[in-house]
């Protein structure tokens, strides 16, 4: 009975069975299939795509960190003081973990990469994936955290497949643009959108940000670093996931901005500080009502230097700035954080208020150097500092008798460990130091005097 079955069965279903593919990869389309020009599946997105997809990069890091270990197991950061205070010193114990992030390759004869700062800080370990497979490690060419943009140059010899950049100044409201990057690990993913605005201003926790690209195509993390491409395949900025959590708002930095700040990265490893040649102080209330402002924004400006920028373009103390770029002023913190996103070379537009009158000026920006970093602190704060051959920050190395460093007792010799928050390790953090505080009326200091640690307030 089973004979005549199985007969019967190959009697049926064999003519059908001969029909069906012997294994799944008869099913999958032929990989590399070409298309006719004139094929309709071939959209504008596709063919961007395809164009820029090659130097398209995945950026793997590698990070080391400590942790606190307690009899209870792995102690979480935020409890480590309390457990500390309980237990007394506990061990801790070191570990090793992996971020991701994208990158787009700029210059293929150089081999060099441009990401976001935040996508490898901190890393001691970088490897970059290309869309073909090949890997390499990547060495740091240059950084900068305030426009969050780094250049990697990768190891080994040959030219790499190298995107088109265009001109990201033209851009249009409504224009299609392409989002590709490594969101949460899955390689090589595009999404679309359009442009929603430009020269869009956003605070964070990290600061003030200007001039953005805002787009509805998804940036996820991950996709920080990779590019924003136009429908030609070309670069029009780099992607950034700045804000956390947002649904269908995603944020780029204009390649022409990117480009400036390659330059200089480049030339220098850093990009340089600079400023207009004017201090000023926050608005109040008492302030506001003086002038006639609906609130308390902008910056009343206290002292200009001479022969700078603010000089030559005739503003005087006692003007309030109240726009730059076209970003109100909230108050002097503020207009440092905006000055911070423009580099040298650039002109900005300012907006005071004088006499009642609002007057609008394109005025240059200077740069901001170790000298005038120098001459304003010993002007302001009363002390210079050199380097340390002991490496413990920066040595004070004179102190005006009749200064508010005079005054709160600080002496040649000292060491200068920390301003506000920001750890002094060489002479560009003094620079930026200088640059972020120097328009304080108080500053906590961080002072090493023979050993012994103190934190003093400098009042000015």
């Amino acid at each position: 009975m089973r004979a005549i079955l199985f007969l019967l069965t190959v009697l049926v279903l064999g003519p059908v069975l001969a029909t069906v593919p012997r294994s799944a990869s008869a099913l999958a389309p032929q990989a590399g299939a070409s298309l006719s020009p004139d094929n309709p599946r071939l959209t504008p997105v596709v063919q961007a795509v395809q164009a820029i997809a090659p130097s398209v990069v995945n950026i793997t890091t590698v990070r080391e960190g400590e942790r606190t270990v307690s009899p209870f197991g792995q102690v979480p950061p935020g409890l480590a003081p309390f457990f500390e205070e309980f237990f007394g010193d506990m061990p801790r114990q070191r570990f090793r973990y992996e971020s991701l992030g994208s990158g787009v390759i700029f210059d293929g004869r150089a081999r060099l990469v441009l990401t976001n700062a935040h996508v490898i800080a901190g890393a001691t370990q970088t490897r970059v994936h290309l869309l073909d497979g090949r890997s390499y490690e990547a060495d740091l060419v240059g950084a900068d955290p305030d426009f969050d943009l780094a250049v990697l140059r990768l190891a080994g010899d040959g030219e790499l497949p190298q995107a088109q950049v265009a001109d990201s100044q033209d851009l249009l409201i409504g224009e299609t643009v392409i989002a590709i990057g490594n969101p949460f690990g899955y390689s090589h993913t595009v999404t679309t959108g359009v442009i929603s605005a430009v020269g869009r201003a956003i605070r964070t926790r990290e600061g003030a940000h200007t001039d953005f690209i805002q787009t509805d195509a998804a940036i996820n993390p991950g996709n920080s670093g990779g590019p924003l491409v136009n429908l030609l395949g070309q670069v029009v900025g780099i992607n950034t996931a700045i804000i956390a959590r947002a649904e269908g708002i995603g944020f780029a930095i204009p390649i022409h901005k990117a480009t400036r700040v390659v330059g200089e990265l480049l030339e220098t490893g850093r990009v340089a500080h600079v400023w207009l040649g004017l201090s000023g102080q926050d608005v109040d209330q008492a302030t506001a009502s003086y002038f006639g402002l609906p609130r308390p924004e902008g910056m009343v400006i206290t002292e200009i230097y001479r022969d700078l920028p603010a000089d030559r373009a005739g503003l005087l103390p006692g003007d309030v700035v109240l726009r730059m770029g076209g970003v109100t002023i909230e108050d002097h913190l503020h207009y440092l954080q905006l000055l911070r996103t423009h580099t040298r070379g650039e002109r900005v537009r300012l907006e005071t208020l004088r006499d009642g009158a609002v007057r609008t000026q394109d005025i240059a920006l200077a740069p901001f150097t170790r000298e005038t970093a120098d001459g304003l602190a010993v002007a302001r704060w009363g002390f210079s500092v050199a380097r340390s051959p002991e490496a413990r920050g920066l040595r004070i190395t004179e102190v005006r008798p009749d200064s508010p460093a005079g005054r709160l007792g600080l002496r040649p010799g000292d060491h200068i460990i920390q301003v506000g928050g920001l750890r002094l390790q060489s002479a560009d953090d003094w620079l930026r130091a200088v640059a972020l505080f120097r328009m304080r009326s108080a500053i906590m200091l961080r002072v090493d005097r023979q050993g012994r640690w103190y934190t003093v307030q400098l009042s000015v």
